[in-house]
């Protein structure tokens, strides 16, 4: 599953910066030109060019020694044919490192000792990056591709080197899955997965209703249950995503995305659980409770509960990411496509839905540090992974075995690597190694290229389409580990998760209100000015660096 996620998410990015850092070059092949030049950096084995990548001057063997973060990544560059293409054209070779026990045990031994591998690939956000950059352990990206491949600027997004670059003005790192606002033009397709579903046989029956008004909502529940309640055994009106520690994801950012709450009204960063509108959607779920349309088991089942009793066909309606139920979905479909579920126009208060798309935030970075033997075959090689061709060749392979272009120049699987694909997904993975290649890569071109959606599941993926918002703004507004604000933030959460089943479980609309109305009072005592100052002087740096002030 984590390997089709990996595929899913970053078959967008599908390439890693499997650039080359010389570390163990064949042959000796990669130590021309280390002589140090007055920058402190080797100097250049060829003349740097914004026209033409720099990888395509050199292409003699060298092995780039590379660390991935990760206990459970499995590398098959070896093996795998894309990445063995990869290497035939760029000459690169990477050697894929792992921790065998605690990632961040084992990164905080290498970065104490100073025996960093050449290249790592770490979690955006961990706060072992900042202590690389502190400790001078990495190279500054835009200082190598000055020198040795201006091509990089080329094929990356201003909006995503100004976001990631650090006080000092310098950029340590690259991500993967991170799709800039200033490309949002350029994408197409792009899959959401926050949908409100309802089975299409039992929605047809009870005359297919209106469900975006309260009245509607409630309406269409009793309905459902009216109709199946004697027919099925333990049918469910709707079920939502588990109650934790910290809320419910199905009525916390779920639900407020879908009414198209904004979190920032003329520049302030709004409350969102302060929103009229949203509490009166709240005040719904708490009707439907006392209506006996929330079963008692949504309190307390999990998604493996869930999953399994969409499958049973117990479950009408369903306020839960699509992307959870595909394996339910699919075996519905082929029993017979009308007993599937279909997406619908659900809770509204007015708004379009604000559904947010790939942020710039990402998922990984990518970093060259400075025990790097051949930061220049590294920046080149950073630069052929982010390019089109290098995402398309991580993606789909070598042109004319694995894919073919169409008229428009997209790269599609010939037959034969389609069929393994769609039918035995783990031998396709064993056969290309494309899965494990997520590290780098064009993430707008690995969006437009992902492979065609099944169609059980295009309805679903595709229904929020036009409601696609970026939220990179707001990405990464919580405060560091160890801080007041920090602890702010945990207390305020676990209280609105102490809060909100109390709220669904109101016996009242007055009780209701005596519940919100102490969990703000309570929210305020625990710190919330000083945690919302923080946020905002965070978003503001943002729009700052997204050029959006």
């Amino acid at each position: 599953m984590k390997r089709k996620l990996a595929m899913l998410l970053c078959g967008c990015l599908a390439v890693s910066m499997v650039a080359g850092c010389g570390g163990g070059n064949a042959g000796g092949e990669g130590e021309k030109g280390q002589e140090t030049a007055s920058d402190g950096l080797p100097a250049a084995v060829t003349e740097a060019t914004a026209k033409e990548p720099g990888w395509m001057a050199d292409t003699e063997p060298v092995t780039l020694d590379w660390y991935v973060n990760y206990s459970w990544y499995s590398s098959m560059w070896d093996t795998g044919e894309f990445s063995q293409w990869m290497e035939e054209k760029t000459g690169v070779k990477i050697n894929f490192i792992v921790p065998s026990g605690d990632e961040g045990e084992k990164l905080n031994t290498m970065i104490a000792g100073d025996t960093l591998p050449e290249i790592i690939t770490i979690e955006a956000g961990d706060p072992a990056f900042k202590q690389m950059v502190d400790a001078g352990l990495l190279y500054p990206i835009n200082q190598l591709a000055d020198k040795y491949d201006p091509y990089f600027y080329e094929v990356t997004s201003e909006q995503t080197r100004n976001w990631f670059s650090s006080e000092d003005g310098n950029l340590y790192c690259y991500p993967n899955a991170s799709i800039a606002p200033d490309q949002y033009d350029e994408l197409t397709g792009v899959r959401t997965y926050q949908t409100f579903n309802v089975k299409k046989d039992y929605y047809e029956a009870i005359g297919s209703p209106d469900m975006s008004t309260p009245e509607g909502f409630l309406d269409a529940l009793q309905a459902a249950k009216d109709l199946y309640e004697g027919q099925i055994d333990g049918f469910i009106p709707i079920v939502l995503h588990d109650f934790n520690e910290t809320g419910n994801y199905s009525l916390d950012s779920y639900l407020l995305d879908y009414l198209g709450v904004p979190k920032a009204i003329d520049g302030q960063l709004y409350d969102r659980r302060e929103d009229e509108g949203y509490q009166t959607w709240l005040k719904t779920f708490r009707k439907a409770n006392e209506m006996g349309l929330i079963a008692s088991n949504v309190f307390t089942d999990g998604r493996q509960q869930v999953e399994e009793e969409m499958a049973q066909k117990r479950v009408f309606a369903a306020l839960y990411q699509n992307s959870d139920f595909t394996v339910e979905q699919q075996m519905l479909w082929d029993e017979d496509p009308d007993t599937a579920y279909i997406p619908i126009d659900g809770p509204s208060i007015g708004n379009d839905p604000a559904i947010e798309g790939p942020g710039i935030a990402g998922w990984t970075i990518t970093c060259i540090t400075k025990n790097c033997k051949n930061p220049e075959r590294a920046i080149e090689f950073m630069t052929y992974w982010c390019s089109e061709e290098g995402t398309r060749d991580a993606m789909f392979g070598q042109v004319g075995t694995s894919c073919e272009l169409d008229e428009n120049g997209d790269p599609h699987y010939t037959e034969e690597y389609q069929e393994l694909y769609n039918s035995d997904f783990d031998a396709f993975t064993q056969k290309t190694g494309s899965d494990p290649l997520w590290m780098l890569g064009d993430p707008v071109k690995a969006n437009n290229w992902a492979l065609d959606t099944p169609e059980p599941l295009q309805e679903m993926y595709f229904w929020a389409e036009d409601y696609v918002v970026s939220g990179s703004a707001f990405s990464m507004l919580d405060p560091e580990a160890n801080t007041e604000e920090s602890e702010i933030k945990a207390d305020i959460d676990l209280l609105w998760g102490e809060t909100l089943p109390k709220l669904i479980t109101a016996e009242s609309d007055e009780a209701f209100d005596a519940l919100m109305a102490d969990y703000f009072e309570q929210r305020d005592a625990l710190g919330w000015e000083t945690l919302l100052a923080y946020q905002q002087s965070k978003y503001e740096e943002n729009l700052e660096k997204l050029g959006m002030n």
